[in-house]
C-alpha cells in the first residue's frame, strides 16, 4: 500500500511555531490513516526546532529553491539565520520519504519548511506570494509529487494513477 508523507499539524500534532495544530478534518485523510498509509512528520521539530519557536521566512523576493542552492537564506523574526536547520529538515523529510517509498506529500501551506505553493515575504508582514519553500522543493527535486492541504482531492486521483 503506497504511503503518503504528511505534515504532522495537518494530523492535529501540535508542532506548529506557535505550538498550535492544523487539524484538517477530511475523510480521505481519515481513510488513509486508517489503512496505514500516513507518515506523519514535521521537519522542523525533525531538525530539532522546539515547539513554540520564534516563526521564520525566507529572505525577501526568494524561493525554497533558491535555500538549497546556497543563494538565500531563512531567518527567524530575532534575526537568527536558521537556514541549517531548516534544510536538515528538508534532507530528514526526503529520507524518510524515499525509505518508505512515498512517490506523494501532503504539506502545510503557508510553513517555512512546507508551504507548497505560497512563501511569506520575509518580512514578517503577513503577505504571502506565490513560491514553494525548502521541503516542498526538495521533495519536488527528487521526483515526491507535493500537494497542500487543498488539494487532497488531487492527492486522491494521483494515488489512484499507477507509477
Amino acid at each position: 500500500m503506497e504511503k503518503i508523507l504528511v505534515s504532522a499539524c495537518l494530523l492535529g500534532s501540535p508542532v506548529r511555531y506557535n505550538g498550535s495544530d492544523r487539524l484538517v478534518e477530511n475523510s480521505l485523510l481519515t481513510l488513509w490513516r486508517k489503512q496505514g498509509r500516513i507518515v506523519p512528520l514535521c521537519p522542523e521539530v525533525a531538525a530539532g526546532f522546539p515547539t513554540p519557536r520564534s516563526p521564520a521566512e525566507i529572505e525577501p523576493g526568494l524561493l525554497g529553491d533558491d535555500v538549497l542552492a546556497g543563494r538565500a537564506r531563512i531567518f527567524d523574526q530575532t534575526g537568527a539565520d536558521v537556514t541549517s536547520p531548516f534544510r536538515l529538515g528538508a534532507e530528514i523529510a526526503l529520507e524518510t520519504a524515499l525509505s518508505l517509498g512515498c512517490r506523494f506529500a501532503l504539506l502545510t501551506d503557508g510553513s517555512p519548511s512546507c508551504g507548497t505553493s505560497s512563501v511569506y515575504s520575509g518580512h514578517f508582514d503577513g503577505v504571502a506570494r506565490e513560491g514553494a519553500v525548502v521541503v516542498a522543493a526538495l521533495l519536488s527535486q527528487n521526483g515526491i509529487t507535493v500537494f497542500s492541504e487543498n488539494q487532497i482531492g488531487q492527492l486522491a486521483e494521483a494515488l489512484d494513477t499507477p507509477s
